[in-house]
């Protein structure tokens, strides 16, 4: 038993002591306020005297109360004690005011699974998005330093704890890929318009998340083997593009920048919008709405809605390239 639970049997108990007073002097002919009063006067031991004389059956009552009522009490002070003391009161605080504050979020990352791969999708995340950890190990989140749900992500009433239906992306990080599997079609049907990606380790469960409705499957087997070989093969290309995704300290960096259908930039090409003159970002590649790439663009390819553009910059380049394809922008 939790020592929330505890506590809430204790002070059930203590209520029910209160009760059996009240309704026990009430048959023996006392009016109400002489019930409530007689009944914690007997209970709390405080020594007054009774409201009235009492016969064999209102004394016979009175001892049972004090035995029901002081074992109650004393039961109940013992686990308030231990409920301070012990720190559980200062927990149970902070996890509603983290509760208050998963409630107020919105666009932000659920991340079910707070394992080797979970922790290592925090770090690279670079406090860039609010995140809110789901998992059902105590020990493992005793270590989260980000708001946190505890139990079980396939749980439907779990993950609309941790805000799902508000998230702007989810990620399915759980040990196997069944859990995995419950956790996307679960997350879809919560929130239509997320951003899913899901860690699975056989491809047949791969294929099966994208039709239960992820749009990116991880496999982490497959993407170590692909760093080695990509080590061992181009070592110095391999590190770069690493350094510009993951370093902060590094003065250029990788980034996406969306063109939304109201953009400025629509409509135009790549020379006439002058986005390397005017930004100093350099446009490495699109991808088109149908998912396929264009690397290394010319200057007359048509900028298109919907668009995604793959630019390396310093952050106040990649910021002028953002603020150019806003509707408010250029």
């Amino acid at each position: 038993m939790t020592p929330q639970r505890r506590l809430a049997v204790a002070l059930g108990l203590v209520t029910g002591a209160i009760l059996l007073g009240f309704v026990g002097y009430t048959l023996l002919g006392f009016g109400p306020v002489d019930s409530i009063y007689q009944t914690i006067i007997t209970i709390s031991t405080v020594g007054f005297n009774e409201v009235d004389d009492f016969d064999t059956a209102e004394k016979a009552f009175t001892i049972l109360l004090i035995v029901v009522g002081f074992a109650s009490v004393v039961f109940a002070v013992g686990q308030i004690v231990e409920f301070v003391v012990e720190g559980h009161l200062s927990r149970t605080v902070g996890r509603r005011r983290m509760d208050r504050n998963i409630s107020h979020l919105s666009e932000h990352v659920v991340l079910c699974g707070w394992g080797r791969v979970g922790q290592s999708f925090a770090e690279h995340l670079r406090d860039t998005h609010d995140l809110v950890v789901v998992d059902n190990d105590p020990a493992r989140l005793a270590s989260c330093p980000y708001p946190y749900v505890l139990g079980d992500a396939t749980d439907d009433g779990v993950l609309a704890a941790s805000g799902v239906q508000r998230c702007a992306k989810m990620i399915a990080a759980l040990a196997t890929d069944a859990d995995n599997l419950f956790v996307v079609l679960s997350g879809r049907s919560l929130n239509e318009g997320a951003f899913i990606v899901a860690r699975a380790r056989v491809d047949s469960t791969a294929e099966k998340m994208i039709r239960a409705g992820a749009d990116r499957v991880v496999n982490p087997h497959e993407l170590g083997g692909s760093r080695m070989a990509a080590l061992v093969g181009q070592p110095h290309v391999a590190e770069f593009v690493d350094v510009v995704m993951h370093e902060s300290g590094i003065e250029f960096q990788l980034a996406e920048v969306a063109l939304p259908s109201d953009s400025p930039l629509v409509g135009r090409s790549l020379g006439e919008s002058h986005l390397r003159a005017n930004t100093g970002a350099l446009v490495l590649a699109m991808r088109n709405t149908d998912g396929t790439f264009v690397t290394n663009p010319s200057s007359d390819i048509a900028l298109q809605d919907g668009q995604i553009m793959i630019a390396i910059g310093t952050e106040s380049q990649l910021d002028e390239l953002r603020a150019a394809a806003d509707p408010a922008g250029l």
